[in-house]
């Protein structure tokens, strides 16, 4: 899978579908498929889970064998049902504040990608200040275990 910004949006290309999440709209789509209501979906091998909780989308994916969660907001409750939900995460997309690391560090994820205009405040209160930023990042087949990637995308 590479993931990509561009012109407001990040691309999740995976072997046969790209998936899109709008970053202003919080909209996904797959392909041509637009998704802004709960429920699955699956096209070109890519499987996606909307959840509402607290009147929120969450989406969770399944690209190539790996599991992608996005968080739009940081202003949720933390408890287990949508824990539950976000499972064992391989990349997760978060929006980039302050707030959204005190999310993060209740949660685990092997590859962790903030965007929005907060992505620095995030990476420095985690202390990740010196990350490189990337136009693409390809996410590797095998991941780490216990460390998180911290990732900047361009």
């Amino acid at each position: 899978m590479n993931i990509q910004k561009n012109n407001g949006e990040i691309a999740l290309q995976g072997e046969n579908a790209t998936a899109y999440f709008h970053i202003d709209t919080n909209m996904v789509k797959i392909d041509e498929l637009e998704v802004n209501y709960p429920g699955e979906y699956e096209k070109g091998g890519i499987l996606l889970e909307v959840k509402e909780y607290e009147k929120k989308l969450f989406y969770s994916f399944s690209i190539d064998g790996k599991n992608t969660v996005i968080i739009t907001n940081d202003t949720f409750e933390q408890k287990e049902e949508i824990l539950d939900f976000f499972g064992d995460i391989d990349v997760l997309l978060i929006v980039g504040t302050k707030n959204a690391a005190k999310v993060f560090e209740n949660i685990e994820a092997r590859i962790v990608i903030p965007y929005g205009e907060g992505r620095d405040v995030f990476l420095n209160t985690l202390g990740q200040d010196s990350i490189e930023e990337v136009k693409i990042y390809k996410v590797k087949n095998e991941l780490p275990v216990d460390d998180s990637i911290f990732v900047k995308l361009v």
